[in-house]
């Protein structure tokens, strides 16, 4: 009888770990890129902050995932085992690529998919599954727009300041931005592994008759998550860090203080946006003020390929888990 449930929860936890080694891309890229921490000191930095988060937030996008995406009544063990399947091997396989996907974007797919497959189009919670679908055109937008808006204003703020002092004090203050940043990211990504884990423990009866997230449940899911940030995803930095724009300190600054700020204010209203497409839209649009030539469009098109198919790729290994576990089960 615990032997389903330990084993889904194990999964959740490779799918944490996943998704902070996939994630550390947005806390650290910009800060390694410009030299301020080596890459080193930039995953210690962020994988504190990621771990910070489970102090200083709410649940709320927790509860989204956990039963704002699919009915909960026909949620069980094969559903969710599906779904984490499907969610590890497609951020696993992105990872190992270099590609930033949304990880949250990849359990969500694998949700979708196999309570589809299970009980079909009514499973599906439309209010939930549209807010997901409007943050992934509007996520990278904002961050985009308020990175632009924040970065004009402080080039003007700082226009009667030498070069080599702009450098200087913007090197100490991206510390501050990145944190923003990492807080930002663990306190919306690792609420996507509670609600799953809350889900398991809800379907199997452990929670009694309400929905909730333990403690230790929180605990747990920003550990794994801090713990894959440490490690790293360095394909997945060089491409987004280093490979789409040439950031400076204030650059740097700027896209993490606007992600970080976008971010957190999603996590207040508990949206479970994509860490991954507001910095990305932030990085673009610092690197857009200094022209749009400064911008290699095409690494940005390549992430947009990948996060486009992030949702139907994870729905349809989800539901390949799914019907291969439904066949086995006839031969016992």
């Amino acid at each position: 009888m615990m032997t389903f449930p330990v084993l889904i929860i194990l999964l959740a936890m490779i799918f944490d770990f996943y998704n902070g080694m996939n994630d550390a891309a947005n806390s650290i890229a910009t800060i390694v890129s410009t030299r301020v921490l080596t890459p080193l000191q930039a995953v210690i930095w962020a994988a504190f902050f990621n771990f910070a988060a489970a102090f200083t937030f709410g649940k709320s996008v927790a509860s989204t995932i956990g039963k704002g995406i699919v009915d909960v009544n026909i949620i069980d063990n094969v559903v969710i085992l599906s779904a984490l399947v499907g969610a590890i091997f497609t951020s696993a396989s992105a990872t190992h690529l270099g590609l930033p996907i949304s990880v949250s974007h990849a359990i969500i797919g694998g949700l979708g998919g196999a309570a589809l497959i299970k009980a079909g189009p009514s499973s599906i919670i439309a209010s939930g599954f549209i807010k997901v679908f409007v943050f992934i055109f509007l996520a990278p937008i904002l961050g985009m727009l308020f990175a632009v808006i924040f970065s004009i204003i402080t080039l003007w703020i700082v226009k009667s300041l030498q070069p080599r002092k702009v450098d200087k004090y913007f090197r100490k203050l991206q510390l501050i931005s990145a944190a923003v940043y990492s807080l930002s990211h663990g306190s919306n990504d690792a609420q996507k592994t509670m609600g799953i884990v809350a889900v398991v423990l809800f379907t199997n009866g452990f929670l009694g008759d309400v929905f909730y997230v333990p403690v230790w449940v929180v605990f747990m899911s920003h550990s794994v998550i801090a713990l894959g940030t440490f490690i790293g995803g360095w394909k997945v930095i060089k491409t987004l860090g280093m490979s789409m724009t040439r950031l400076t300190p204030f650059g740097g600054f700027s896209a993490e203080t606007s992600a970080g700020l976008t971010i957190l204010t999603a996590s207040y209203f508990g949206i479970p946006v994509s860490t991954t497409h507001t910095i990305t839209g932030a990085i673009a649009g610092v690197g857009s003020v200094k022209g749009v030539s400064a911008v290699r469009w095409g690494v940005a098109r390549n992430i947009v390929w990948a996060w486009v198919l992030t949702i139907p790729l994870s729905a349809l290994f989800a539901t390949a888990v799914f019907l291969s576990i439904n066949y086995l089960k006839s031969f016992f």
